[in-house]
């Protein structure tokens, strides 16, 4: 019996289970790593008792969001607009990128939607100062970048009864997603302060409109140290009470994930900090960071910053902003291959400039890398397809006596010189690199949509007519064709029955990743006929019959 297909059947069917137990992994993310040790100088008070904690437990009253007036700010790559009750970050459009749905639309990151909460929001821990429920006053309703200006400043006021004066202090910088966070606290009361400032992001726990059937990404909380690295949060997790994370540091950031996006407060490393999630009402939930001001004596002041982070997750970008962040883009376990792979990938669109051409040079390219080791399996292939008649014969001469079959069979390898499972190791090296390009395709918003030509106008999205899907079915047809056919009748329908199956299921498949599989197929149907065609001709000079 040839075990060769059943085994290349069996392979592929592990892939695709592999697939589909990344995504169910993707949706409950494990969570690898414990709280950290208390250290010295961080206030020991677990987070649920802290003043701040009991605010957040009270943000949603009846459903509805308080709201204050609205400060619109411009600049070249954001629209955000800005709250003045609690100086909260209401709203955040990037100028550069569509909407999933609406590709006439800016893409919308932060919003006080009711059914699509998502909110960046500050306030002072301490008795007389201000938190987010606070009202602050803004000396204009409108703020735009001047030509030729770096940056455009923001500036809200609170003025409290006993004399303390805060300002709080947004600075949105010129071709940039990061905004400078700043409270400058002026003590003008007779006793000395203690403050806390907190920031945190708000979010219910739907997920983004737009998102692809049978693809499942993360959508939630994730925390960053150098000691515990990158931990997502699940929403369920918090909403059991069994979220881990590193609560206390001295370094690191907190962030809410979405496909393609994300926001994040980005405090300097150094400084003492407390980490939390929470569940805040039904589907809202928090992550925030709790800084230590510093004692502010009477007639004194003092500020506190931390930058703010909401837009793409660009790669090249993410590194250069915060120690880790690029982290966010997280392909997993494959992150080996996934990542270097991109590089390439990135390293031909800048040559070529467009995603879809990009990936075809790089199948080519992976093609080149594993020619050897392609040519040697096809060439094995392609003696079991000489001998197949052979193979028949035996099956017809031993019928169901399955062991003196088996042997006759190995006896017939071994004087053929023929491997029979040499055809299965381009499918078992290609299978990982197949699934790192998945993610690096599925979680790079470079690609989101990249169109290519013709009809694909978004290479991380399926093929809208399904045309690609079927191409790829034919190429795999192909291919079934040029490979000897299994000697069980069984294993023999199965095959013929896989390019079908296989194309029903890239229906669902980003279109970049099939346009990587039909390249490769037709690579590979190149390389294998030419390497039959060869191994034809020397058998046949081999028994002195040359065919011309």
């Amino acid at each position: 019996m040839d075990t060769k297909r059943l085994i290349l059947f069996i392979v592929f069917s592990f892939s695709i289970l592999m697939l589909w137990d990344a995504w169910q992994k993707e949706q409950h993310p494990a969570q690898v790593a414990t709280a950290t040790q208390e250290k010295s100088g961080i206030s020991q008070a677990p987070v649920p008792s802290t003043p701040v904690s009991e605010t957040l437990v009270k943000e949603v009253v009846g459903g509805k969001l308080e709201s204050g007036e609205k400060i619109k700010v411009l600049t070249d790559v954001v629209y955000a607009e800005i709250d003045t009750l609690g100086g909260d970050v209401r709203r955040v459009e990037l100028l550069k990128h569509h909407d999933t749905v609406d590709k006439t639309k800016r893409f919308v990151l932060l919003e006080d939607d009711p059914k699509r909460l998502y909110l960046a929001q500050t306030g002072l821990i301490g008795n007389g100062l201000p938190t987010h429920k606070a009202l602050f006053t803004a000396s204009a309703k409108q703020f735009e970048l001047a030509d030729g200006a770096s940056d455009v400043q923001v500036k809200l006021s609170w003025y409290g009864a006993n004399g303390i004066q805060v300002d709080k202090l947004f600075t949105f910088h010129k071709g940039s997603y990061v905004v400078d966070v700043r409270y400058e606290i002026n003590n003008g009361s007779a006793a000395k302060l203690e403050p806390s400032a907190y920031f945190q992001l708000t979010r219910n726990g739907q997920a983004p409109l737009g998102g692809q059937r049978f693809v499942s990404t993360f959508t939630g909380p994730a925390i960053y140290t150098d000691k515990d690295k990158f931990q997502k949060i699940d929403f369920s997790d918090i909403e059991k009470g069994k979220a881990t994370y590193a609560k206390q540091s001295d370094d690191g950031w907190v962030a809410m994930l979405q496909h393609y996006f994300l926001s994040a407060w980005l405090p300097a490393n150094g400084q003492s900090r407390e980490n939390y999630v929470k569940k805040l009402g039904d589907d809202l939930y928090a992550t925030g960071v709790i800084l230590p001001v510093g004692t502010i004596d009477p007639g004194s002041k003092k500020e506190t910053r931390v930058r703010f982070y909401a837009g793409p997750q660009e790669q090249d970008h993410l590194s250069k902003v915060a120690p880790g962040l690029d982290l966010v883009v997280d392909y997993g376990v494959l992150t080996v291959i996934s990542a270097p792979l991109f590089w390439v990938l990135a390293w031909i669109n800048k040559l070529v400039h467009n995603w879809g051409l990009a990936i075809i040079l790089l199948t080519v390219l992976i093609k080149l890398a594993f020619y050897p080791l392609s040519a040697k399996s096809y060439r094995s292939m392609a003696h079991m397809r000489e001998i197949g008649p052979k193979l028949q014969k035996l099956k017809e001469q031993y019928g169901d006596d399955r062991q003196r079959l088996h042997t006759a069979m190995m006896e017939m390898y071994k004087t053929e010189k023929v491997n029979p499972l040499g055809g299965c190791l381009p499918v078992v090296v290609q299978i990982p690199v197949f699934i790192a390009l998945y993610w690096a395709l599925l979680n790079s918003v470079e690609m989101r949509q990249a169109p290519f030509m013709l009809w694909m106008s978004d290479l991380s999205a399926p093929d809208p007519y399904y045309i690609l899907p079927i191409i790829m079915g034919i190429t795999m047809f192909i291919q079934t064709k040029l490979n000897p056919t299994p000697p069980d009748p069984i294993q023999a329908k199965v095959m013929m029955i896989m390019p079908l199956a296989m194309s029903v299921f890239f229906f669902f498949f980003p279109a970049g990743l099939v346009l990587y599989w039909v390249v490769n197929n037709v690579l590979s149907i190149s390389q294998q006929w030419y390497v039959t065609r060869c191994v034809e001709k020397e058998r046949a000079a081999a028994k002195g019959h040359v065919k011309h």
